[in-house]
């Protein structure tokens, strides 16, 4: 009996095995999404659309972006967590995803780590730091000792609470003691105006979005969040190179996929992402826009979802960071 059991357990394992398989040679069948959890407009956009237009062509099979913004991203996420693991849809996944388990605790409405597959490290960017032109500094060590010197009058801006540039600012304060007050705004073009126009000293914030107003003149770049230098700015140095020994924040971009997916079809979506990725023409528009392509395995986007969630979490608990 238990032998006759023992059989019959290993034939459904290799039904499941060959049913997904064939899945994943056929796959995909039908109209496949790609969610984005924030409006039209932006890189993460960007990565979606680049990616739907040339795995349209690849498939033969519609591929479409459907931008899901609200409640700090979680509605397009929750909205993919909830769907059918089936392949046919997509979820973009950048650094902000990692912050929200320690900005909403019990209340976030899906597990960061167990509702999701992770499926492709689709590339990076960095943070740059700059400062108001009427700000006597000029280096990092030279704002940290404006800021100590001063304690109470340097005010930063965001482009939210868990945004890569929130937290870019504030694992600087967390590893040097300096304070610098929170100013939140509604996106990167608004921060990018507060501090044009003096209302705000300081502001983290991807490189291509504060550059052409760096090259023009109106604002002061100091530093680059992570271990290695921007090539949009070759000549500016990183944070830690600027005495602040470890301090690094990668701006990553990823995508992800409801938890249970059958293997076989995260591979088969890995392999053909990756593939597009690596294309010479998305390289290109990817470095143009500042961001290096990585183009991973699922294991290596799920190690760094995984390092990322807790180095967050640790630093919002400990800074006592809210939402504003």
């Amino acid at each position: 009996m238990k032998n006759l059991f023992k059989q019959f357990v290993a034939l459904a394992f290799l039904s499941v095995m060959a049913f997904g398989s064939a899945s994943a040679q056929t796959f995909p069948e039908r109209t496949v999404r790609i969610v984005v959890p924030y409006p039209p407009g932006g890189f993460n956009d960007t990565l979606a659309r680049v990616s739907a237009e040339k795995l349209t062509k690849m498939w033969n099979q519609p591929v479409v972006v459907e931008n899901k913004p609200g409640g700090n991203t979680t509605v397009g996420n929750s909205f993919v967590a909830k769907s059918a693991p089936d392949g046919y849809t997509i979820l973009i996944t950048p650094l902000p995803f990692s912050a929200l388990p320690g900005l909403y605790g019990a209340q976030l409405p899906y597990d960061a780590l167990k509702d999701f597959t992770p499926l492709v490290w689709a590339g990076s960017t960095q943070n740059a730091l700059v400062v108001r032109n009427e700000l006597p500094v000029n280096t990092v060590q030279e704002l940290l000792g404006y800021a100590k010197k001063n304690p109470g009058k340097l005010n930063y801006g965001s482009t939210g609470s868990g945004s890569s540039n929130h937290l870019s600012m504030e694992l600087l304060m967390r590893m040097t003691g300096v304070k610098l007050t929170h100013i939140p705004y509604k996106g990167s073009a608004p921060a990018t105006m507060a501090m044009i126009g003096g209302e705000i000293d300081a502001l983290f914030d991807n490189v291509p979005n504060v550059l052409p107003h760096i090259k023009a003149g109106k604002m002061k770049v100091i530093a680059v969040s992570s271990q290695q230098r921007s090539h949009l700015l070759p000549a500016v140095p990183t944070v830690a190179e600027s005495g602040v020994s470890g301090y690094d924040v990668t701006v990553w971009f990823g995508m992800q996929l409801p938890a249970g997916t059958p293997t076989a079809i995260v591979d088969r979506l890995n392999r053909d992402i990756v593939q597009l990725l690596k294309e010479a023409d998305v390289i290109k528009r990817f470095r143009d826009q500042g961001v290096e392509v990585v183009a991973s395995s699922p294991a290596d986007f799920s190690r760094l979802v995984q390092r990322e969630v807790l180095k967050w979490t640790q630093l919002i608990r400990d800074a006592n960071i809210r939402i504003e």
